[in-house]
């Protein structure tokens, strides 16, 4: 996927600079909470950390905090680039730490290439830290920079450049051989590339089976001979004795191809020339050595990997880094060590042979996902992966005899580790994937607003939507050209000339349908010239299959045209809105928060049946509060009596966890529940899905919690609608609409029509 260059500076330099912050742990709100987080409070743990120096452990964040640790010299694809301009790539690396796995990280540039002295910096700042990830450092000084420090440290220390391709394409070697059925030992290998992930490829390669002298190693000059002149010592433990032969000679019958150099310079004759069940990892990015086209066309045999993540089995080393780091912090390993790293292998191999979760076949709109030529490593976004690989290398830490902190316990573990990541559904992020798989035609009836715009050009662009643009013509392309968002797109005017057969087809229809309710056939085409009439109709129609509007008017303005054109699902009695708030305890369900004005008991019971069939879609369980100013029955107001009544009514899903009336910090707080209500059925789980008593409740609780605290919201997602229709609020920043369109689209692939 392409980036707009202005769009990746903005989205670092917008709002808070950069991508990472740091918030305090523990509470701050008091005066007695600054004497104890500093003077004179913090003295206390200061004498007893001196007393004993694994105190440091226990009262402070070291053993949760890595440093991700760089000096520029080899950033990305781009070269030397120096400290100061490898900080985006290091934030970004602290980033997939947290989301991945609550690793803590501080990002560290260090101005300097010198080996030696880059070395006494890190020792010098390593006690602050429980590991160091070092990153984007150029070979071969790499290799002794990551020498030294695992001498001279006795923490967790990794070059993730140089072991995570390795430990990711390792796992899917495992099972690419597996599938060939072809034994480690007996394979040929050709690596192109020589630089600090070849070769640390290659050395796992061979503690896993494959024959040395059955690999041979290429780099910018050819094949790598003893007869070469000033090879380093990394490269002469791959050096062949036999002759000079190039690499089109080489993949003659070949069994595996790694690239791990430059695009376009593998061709399919090449590929046609290997052996029976070739096995190619073409992982130069942004271009693979061989398009992943031209080498499936090649040979139907082949079990192919690129780096890219719009082609099966890429091998990504978020695979890897942030559950090696969680396993070996969580033990308080002194160091990685080749077992951990090897553990690590076939924990990732494992789970690829293992049945797909549901949640992971949805979030990439697959029926079935299973291993095979197409999966022979986990997909990225696996919810799996923290829990499997985490402890496989902390047993082989403690194994190994590296573990200070020995796990006893480790059911316990398991549940903390699932606890640790907030988001652990990826809500997000699966919805989005899955949006991708199935891109559908999202109609924007405010097509001239610059963030509805920018929005439709990210949907294009990240193959989520196929966007239609209503609108005046020149004044959308002269902001295409203006903002530098240009993209092949219908753009249509309702009003113009060449749109009247159109309107005057739509009309008939809201005609029809509205000819009863005292509506007038001029009055039909004269509605159509609006556009959120128009944008209905295209969706009633079929000519799109989800509208998107609301940005520049209020709600009720926005949803009128769409229920009088599209009209709402059979065997439903009202819709609702719904929010959905990401949150670091996971996604909460609330509604309704834009319709309903005071509904009675039997439509809040609706409003509920709607959420919750929305909610399991998405593959959550809901477990349902129905909020009250009182719990169950300890006022007798109107809302407190109807919340429970309506409760009464739903308790015919046997299914369902649900409960009310209760007040708002009782059914998100299950200590608060169990002290006084143990009877009530969220005393095991609080409640993810709130239901509010009427819109004012509902409404007001969505924007305080938007405002007030850091969430990402989704919404409102309209529930109850025959068609996708989605009504934004006024306001609503471009992520929100891009989120928008990715429910929009994910709800018109599960709509049957």
């Amino acid at each position: 996927m392409k980036t707009n260059k202005q769009e990746a500076l903005d989205y670092h330099s917008q709002g808070r600079k950069g991508k990472i912050e740091v918030i305090p742990s523990k509470p701050t709100s008091t005066q007695r909470d600054l004497s104890l987080a500093y003077s004179p409070g913090v003295a206390e743990p200061c004498i007893a950390i001196h007393e004993n120096p694994e105190d440091v452990y226990k009262y402070t964040a070291k053993g949760n905090l890595v440093a991700v640790i760089s000096n520029g010299t080899a950033v990305l694809g781009l070269g030397d680039l120096g400290p100061e301009a490898s900080k985006p790539v290091m934030e970004g690396k602290g980033l997939l730490f947290k989301i991945f796995a609550d690793i803590d990280v501080f990002d560290i540039e260090i101005n300097e290439t010198d080996v030696d002295a880059f070395v006494k910096t890190v020792k010098a700042i390593a006690p602050t830290f429980g590991g160091i990830n070092l990153e984007d450092l150029k070979a071969p000084e790499a290799f002794e920079i990551e020498r030294r420090l695992k001498e001279e440290l006795q923490i967790p220390i990794m070059h993730d450049d140089q072991h995570g391709t390795a430990i990711i394409s390792s796992a899917a070697l495992l099972n690419a051989l597996e599938i060939a059925e072809k034994k480690i030992g007996n394979v040929k290998v050709i690596i192109n590339g020589a630089g600090a992930s070849a070769i640390s490829c290659a050395k796992l390669y061979i503690a896993l089976g494959v024959k040395k002298n059955n690999i041979y190693m290429f780099d910018s000059k050819g094949l790598i001979t003893s007869q070469r002149e000033n090879l380093d010592e990394h490269k002469q433990l791959f050096a062949r004795k036999d002759g000079e032969i190039s690499l089109l000679e080489a993949m003659k019958d070949a069994d595996v191809f790694l690239g791990l150099s430059k695009g376009n310079v593998i061709a399919k004759s090449m590929i046609k020339s290997m052996a029976n069940n070739p096995i190619v990892f073409a992982l130069a990015n942004p271009d693979p050595e061989i398009p992943y086209a031209e080498a499936i066309a090649a040979r139907k045999d082949i079990i192919m990997a690129t780096g890219r993540s719009d082609h099966p089995n890429q091998v990504n080393n978020v695979l890897g880094f942030p559950f090696i780091f969680r396993g070996a912090l969580d033990v308080r390993a002194t160091c990685i060590n080749e077992e951990m790293k090897l553990a690590a292998v076939k924990a990732i191999a494992k789970i690829a042979k293992e049945t797909v979760p549901e949640e992971v076949n949805e979030a990439y709109s697959e029926r079935n996902l299973s291993f095979g030529r197409e999966l022979i490593i986990p997909k990225p976004l696996d919810p799996r992966l923290i829990s499997r690989i985490a402890p496989a290398v902390a047993k082989a830490a403690m194994e190994s005899g590296v573990a200070k902190a020995p796990i006893t316990d480790w059911d316990r573990y398991d549940l903390e580790l699932k606890k640790r990541l907030g988001l652990d559904n990826k809500l997000i992020k699966n919805i989005t994937q899955r949006a991708k798989k199935k891109a559908k035609k999202v109609v924007f009836a405010e097509a001239d607003n610059y963030k509805i715009l920018k929005a439709a050009y990210l949907a294009h662009d990240e193959g989520i939507a196929i966007p239609i643009l209503l609108g005046n013509k020149e004044k959308i392309y002269d902001m295409m050209e203006e903002y530098n968002l240009q993209f092949k797109c219908k753009v249509i005017d309702p009003r113009e000339k060449s749109e009247k057969a159109r309107r005057a087809k739509y009309a008939k229809i809201l005609f029809d349908k509205r000819k009863r309710r005292g509506l007038t056939l001029y009055e039909a085409e004269k509605l159509m010239h609006e556009r959120n009439y128009f944008g209905s109709a295209m969706v009633e129609t079929a000519d799109a299959d989800a509208l998107i509007s609301g940005l520049t008017r209020n709600y009720s303005t926005a949803i009128k045209p769409a229920l009088q054109v599209i009209g709402i699902e059979k065997g439903v009695s009202r819709i609702a809105g719904m929010y959905i708030m990401i949150t670091k305890d996971g996604p909460f369900f609330f509604a309704d928060t834009t319709v309903n004005l005071n509904p009675c008991a039997e439509e809040i019971a609706d409003i509920t049946k709607l959420v919750v069939r929305e909610v399991r879609k998405l593959n959550i369980e809901p477990r349902v509060a129905l909020l009250s100013y009182s719990n169950f029955g300890s006022n007798e107001g109107e809302d407190a009596v109807k919340m429970g009544n309506a409760l009464k009514i739903l308790k015919a899903d046997k299914d369902l966890i649900v409960d009310g009336d209760i007040q708002a910090n009782f059914a998100l707080n299950t200590e608060l529940v169990n002290d006084f209500f143990s009877f009530s059925a969220l005393a095991k789980k609080s409640a993810n899905t709130l239901i509010f008593p009427n819109l004012s409740s509902g409404n007001i609780s969505s924007k305080l919690i938007q405002e007030m605290t850091q969430v990402e919201s989704i919404g409102p997602v309209l529930l109850g609608m025959k068609k996708p229709v989605h009504v934004l609020q006024i306001g609503s920043s471009v992520r929100e609409i891009l989120n928008m369109v990715s429910i929009a689209v994910t709800d018109a692939q599960g709509k049957k029509f």
